[in-house]
């Protein structure tokens, strides 16, 4: 199992533990590259009712193009600020690879109390990672930016560091279980409108270009699958 495959693995379980989820959908992804399954949608539900709705876990392993690709989202329901958490561990030919953050329920620059609580905290760790050796930004325009937070982590890494980032993905990880569990100051505004919206935008091919290149490895057909059960 690739350093990625094993952290996500890793995440999901320690989400299945705390969370209680239930698998609610495993479906192969297939691709003309390859006679077997290149991955999978798996989505899985609290067994009852929290302010997390699911889990999203996109898998793609292409060894013909080096491709290794595991992608976490858990949402937290439409009308809870506590944000959502994300995390995607990727491998290719050339460079391992991070996107981890907590994405924003609310605008910060008018959420101070909200901004302190649910990101504030995660300073430390953001600041350690980017002191391990290996690290380096990942190329990622201030518009996708826009839509995450300022302490996002978004980086290509060595096999050395990615592996040290583990650290940094459980303080992360830690932190956003603590919000779930005890509750984050309640922010003004339409927090469902707002997120239906912050969602649409972030998972659009206009927006991440990353879209065009799955529809390319799976078909439109799965590849709006997948990008439906990420905006539902």
């Amino acid at each position: 199992m690739s350093l990625p495959e094993a952290l996500s693995e890793r995440v999901l379980e320690r989400l299945t533990d705390a969370l209680e989820l239930r698998p609610a959908r495993d479906v192969p992804l297939t691709s003309p590259m390859s006679p077997a399954p290149v991955g999978r949608l798996r989505v899985l539900r609290p067994a009852e009712e929290t302010v997390v709705d699911k889990a999203v876990a996109v898998g793609l392993v292409v060894p013909q193009i080096g491709l290794d690709s595991h992608m976490i989202f858990v949402f937290t329901r439409p009308g809870s600020a506590v944000p959502h958490f994300t995390l995607d561990s990727v491998a290719s030919a050339e460079y391992h690879a991070m996107h981890l953050d907590l994405i924003p329920r609310a605008d910060l620059a008018v959420s101070l109390e909200y901004l302190d609580a649910c990101f504030l905290p995660l300073t430390e760790p953001l600041d350690g990672a980017w002191q391990l050796d290996g690290l380096s930004p990942a190329a990622i325009g201030p518009r996708q930016r826009a839509m995450m937070s300022p302490w996002m982590l978004v980086c290509r890494a060595t096999e050395d560091a990615f592996a040290k980032l583990g650290g940094t993905v459980d303080a992360y990880l830690d932190h956003w279980l603590a919000l779930v569990a005890g509750g984050v100051p309640e922010p003004s505004g339409d927090l469902a409108g707002r997120d239906g919206v912050n969602r649409a935008n972030l998972f659009s091919p206009a927006v991440d270009p990353v879209w065009h290149q799955v529809t390319r490895l799976i078909g439109e057909e799965q590849a709006e699958t997948v990008r439906e059960e990420l905006l539902r």
